[in-house]
């Protein structure tokens, strides 16, 4: 397999990338950098700065012979969306869409897409399956669910094979407090240097909060298995947010008290999904609770 991993200098795709090259598998990167870092991406990999959307993108599939892509690259920020819906179509849905039509020219055999738990919206039943209805309330939601319609039309018309993976919450080394807004980097960086966390609502709102390292695991197992297949892939567990700074505060052995502020627009109340599908589909199940993860990532800083 020659894999590209698009996104692959940000967080979740250069830990990808790194365990693809552990494998032995040959790797080609793309990345724009606007939210990446040069240094996140693996040496052995193939390096390309460059955005999805660009009209150049089909220089890299015609030159590396790509037989299988995962696709990370997006803009991930809920309220970056609201600001700028314009932006985030731009990126999520045309860049998407470009991709597949290199997809299509070069013969691709198989596209892993990262997709969210956004989709969902506020559920109307907990855990939330893959069948649950989809009702995203922002701009990202959107733009994250409207590829999935493109990648079924895509296997209907040219035999390109998919896998959709719906990511619930995601932590875990080099997520960006500053760019990507995980609540758990964010927490985890001001609460490192006594700082106190900032809470929205009551705190009492809960996630599903999966580590990376049960992501990498999702995606590789994605290329032989789950084809054409929608998978939510989370911990199936609901923490809430007090929890998680509670959490924190005893691995860390501090006493800090978080600051409360108004609740977000566009923020979900409660939110855990059902990965009983991803677990029989892939063979794959989450090998960290949230304590574990916690320890793995604080320890990486």
């Amino acid at each position: 397999m020659n894999i590209l991993v698009t996104g692959g200098a940000g967080f979740i795709g250069s830990n990808i990338t790194d365990n693809l090259i552990d494998l032995g598998y040959k790797v080609v990167v793309v990345d724009n950098l606007s939210t990446g870092k040069i240094e996140y991406v693996n040496p052995a990999a193939t390096f390309y700065e460059l955005g999805i959307p660009a009209t150049d993108l089909d220089k890299v599939f015609g030159k590396e012979n790509i037989t299988h892509v995962i696709h990370h690259a997006a803009q991930i920020d809920v309220q970056h969306s609201l600001k700028d819906p314009v932006l985030d179509a731009r990126s999520n849905i045309l860049g998407t869409l470009n991709l597949l039509e290199n997809c299509r020219k070069y013969d691709v055999k198989k596209v892993i897409y990262a997709s969210s738990a956004a989709v969902y919206g506020e559920p109307d039943y907990l855990p939330v399956d893959e069948k649950h209805s989809i009702k995203a309330r922002s701009p990202y939601g959107i733009s994250k669910h409207t590829p999935e319609h493109y990648l079924e039309m895509y296997r209907q018309l040219f035999n390109l094979d998919y896998t959709v993976l719906r990511y619930a919450n995601v932590y875990g080394p080099r997520q960006d407090p500053a760019g990507e807004g995980g609540v758990i980097a964010i927490f985890v960086d001001r609460m490192l240097t006594g700082q106190r966390p900032i809470i929205y609502g009551d705190g009492r709102q809960t996630r599903d909060f999966i580590y990376v390292g049960d992501i990498v695991a999702a995606n590789v197992k994605s290329l032989e298995a789950g084809d054409n297949q929608i998978l939510n892939i989370s911990s199936n567990r609901q923490n809430s947010v007090n929890y998680l700074y509670e959490t924190i505060n005893k691995i860390l052995g501090t006493d800090i008290e978080p600051v409360y502020r108004e609740e977000r627009k566009g923020d979900i109340r409660h939110s855990y999904l059902d990965n009983n599908k991803a677990v029989n589909a892939l063979g794959w199940k989450p090998e960290f609770d949230l304590h574990s993860g916690l320890i793995q990532t604080i320890k990486s800083l």
